[in-house]
């Protein structure tokens, strides 16, 4: 008896969107999921943990996973930090019949549609620029420059939404959740 493939989806938006809220519910609510955990170079935010939010590492780390092939996509973020996606343990994940969850940025879902057309995309959009400005400030985890240089970066997403094969907007937590849900084939 063999197993089941699995499959993959990309899931993007812009910063301070609700991501990450909206997938810790998905998680919640769904059976045989697999969260694809990202590589950066950016600092740690208070409470986030090495290896379970992202993987940590240095510049010089970054670049050894990158010249060996070992990153299914990686990108510079907000002109500042890298971010990529280990490939190994994501094929390893499909192998096993598993529902992989890719949270990448724009670029890096861009990369996986030429490495892995048959991976489907979501799009998580604010229900207005005004409310995602809102959302960003509010959270008060980035500084004021920061916070701009992020805003640039949104304005640049937002733009491509329409490159996705559907776009969520995140008005509330519940709504989103449901949504992909129901695109990832799963049912409460």
């Amino acid at each position: 008896m063999t197993k089941n493939q699995g499959s993959a989806y990309v899931v993007c938006g812009p910063t301070a969107v609700g991501k990450g809220t909206v997938l810790k519910e998905v998680f919640r609510k769904g059976a045989n999921l697999w969260y694809s955990v990202s590589a950066t170079t950016r600092p740690a935010r208070p409470g986030e943990i090495d290896g379970k939010d992202y993987f940590f590492v240095s510049n010089q780390e970054f670049d050894e996973l990158v010249n060996s092939g070992e990153m299914l996509e990686w990108a510079v973020v907000h002109k500042i930090h890298r971010y990529g996606t280990p490939r190994k343990p994501v094929e390893k994940a499909i192998a096993e019949g598993k529902i992989v969850i890719l949270e990448v940025d724009l670029d890096g879902a861009r990369q996986i549609r030429k490495t892995m057309p048959e991976v489907k995309q979501i799009f998580i959009a604010p229900p207005s620029w005004e409310e995602l400005k809102a959302r960003l400030i509010g959270r008060a985890t980035e500084c004021e420059e920061e916070q701009s240089r992020r805003l640039e970066t949104a304005k640049i997403e937002l733009e491509a939404q329409g490159e996705f094969d559907v776009v969520v907007v995140n008005e509330s937590v519940a709504d989103a959740t449901e949504k992909i849900l129901h695109i990832l084939g799963i049912s409460e």
